[in-house]
């Protein structure tokens, strides 16, 4: 009798313990006040998936607006159609493999140069040539174009000067009149994501402050306040990105003063310093030493260093003398470095703003890129930094996103719009995108 009792006893407590056992809700897929039957992106090489260097099929592949685009899709979004370079022509423009590395560590890249989707080239009248790519006529909602400045967007010509723009225009090269603001909004759209402005700071950047300028304040506000006006113009919702600080990426911060004039010691003792032609002010530069507060770009021959050049003084060693200093375009100097974070601290208020005023989703890449250079990343298991092939993040040109960096930013992008818009899109598992190919 009491066995009996007992399993009875046990049997009420299990059937009490399931009764109490909680619910878990998961909140069902919603896309809140924002439609997003026809999502467009409207931005550069970052847009495109641009990576080592080069656009090609496995990069358009993971671009950031392609996860934004499926993950949309379980929340009412519609097909996402990229202008993909067809699998003959898979390698796109060419880019960077890593091959190998040196006995002390550094990197080896080779060029991939088969499979191209290169056409020719067009010598353009007061321009210079212009790489031609395989057309592309399909369906398009990713309208990244590698090298498009906020700059361009208006101007007319800008698909006769422009290869990954014209591949996408019908007609000839040489003969194209529309303007790439006009050619993202021919068709009706329901949401859009914009990340345009990186390249009016990063062109400066990336030439050492020598092959290239900043894009006046008044200007960029003006562009940026006309390229969200026209994209809202039918009450259409969407995210805006800010600019990087692009001068945290691994293209600056890789190769440095200390390590190559530690180099240059080892062979020679008595070499005191590197020396740059640095920006005094405004249009004027003088020769100085440089200091760990100089960035050098990652793709200065460092071989160079200390090599014979004729200058007016007689054959001097390559960088090592205030009459022989290292090039501009290999050297962000400190007063440059201080113009760009100017200018770029003056288009992310113009950004932020406008996108108030319009009630607009803002993704801030500035902050959130320079937390990961500060302090890394964990996500999904996944640990990421800053650092070049290492981190994880960056592909092998120094500037641009490997598959797992996209991934981190798409996700940020749908944090954002979750946030605004009260949808629920859902994140992408990071541990599934690669970061930099190992051989």
């Amino acid at each position: 009798m009491k066995t009996i009792r007992l399993h009875i006893y046990i049997i009420a407590g299990l059937l009490l313990l399931g009764a109490c056992k909680p619910n878990i809700d998961t909140p069902k897929p919603s896309h809140g006040s924002a439609d997003f039957t026809r999502y467009i992106a409207v931005g550069n090489s970052l847009t495109a998936g641009y990576a080592d260097g080069g656009l090609y099929l496995a990069g358009q592949m993971v671009s950031y607006p392609s996860i934004i685009g499926k993950q949309m899709q379980s929340v009412g979004g519609g097909a996402f159609s990229q202008p993909l370079f067809s699998t003959t022509q898979a390698n796109g423009s060419g880019y960077l493999s890593l091959t190998g590395f040196n006995p002390n560590g550094t990197p080896i890249t080779t060029p991939v140069t088969t499979n191209l989707a290169i056409t020719g080239q067009q010598a353009i009248p007061g321009f210079g040539n212009v790489t031609l790519y395989a057309k592309y006529s399909g369906e398009i909602n990713n309208y990244g174009v590698p090298g498009i400045k906020l700059f361009h967007i208006t101007y007319a010509p800008y698909g006769n000067l422009n290869g990954y723009y014209e591949r996408l225009l019908s007609g000839n090269e040489g003969t194209h009149t529309t303007a790439y603001l006009d050619f993202v909004t021919a068709k009706p759209f329901t949401f859009f994501s914009n990340w345009l402005g990186n390249n009016d700071a990063l062109g400066y950047a990336t030439s050492g402050g020598a092959g290239d300028v900043l894009t006046d304040k008044n200007t960029f506000a003006q562009l940026y306040g006309l390229l969200i006006s026209k994209l809202t113009a039918n009450g259409q919702k969407g995210v805006v990105g800010t600019i990087p600080d692009v001068t945290s990426v691994p293209y600056f911060t890789t190769i440095t003063v200390g390590a190559i004039l530690g180099a240059v010691q080892k062979a020679n003792p008595a070499a005191q310093a590197l020396f740059i032609n640095a920006l005094v002010s405004g249009t004027t530069y003088a020769p100085r030493p440089a200091t760990a507060k100089d960035l050098i770009v990652l793709t200065f021959p460092t071989s160079m260093i200390g090599q014979p050049v004729s200058t007016p003084y007689g054959t001097l060693p390559y960088g090592l003398t205030p009459y022989s200093p290292i090039d501009n375009q290999y050297v962000l100097d400190q007063n440059e470095i201080a113009l760009t974070e100017d200018y770029i601290n003056s288009y992310n208020a113009t950004i932020k703003s406008i996108a108030a005023t319009n009630g607009l989703a803002v993704f801030d890449a500035y902050t959130f890129l320079n937390n990961i250079k500060q302090n890394g990343l964990v996500v999904d298991g996944v640990s990421v930094n800053s650092g070049y092939i290492s981190g994880g993040l960056f592909s092998l040109d120094g500037v641009h996103l490997t598959p797992r960096g996209y991934a981190i930013v798409a996700n940020e992008f749908i944090k954002a719009i979750n946030g605004k818009y009260g949808s629920s899109i859902p994140a992408v598992n990071i541990s599934d995108y690669n970061g930099v190919k190992f051989p």
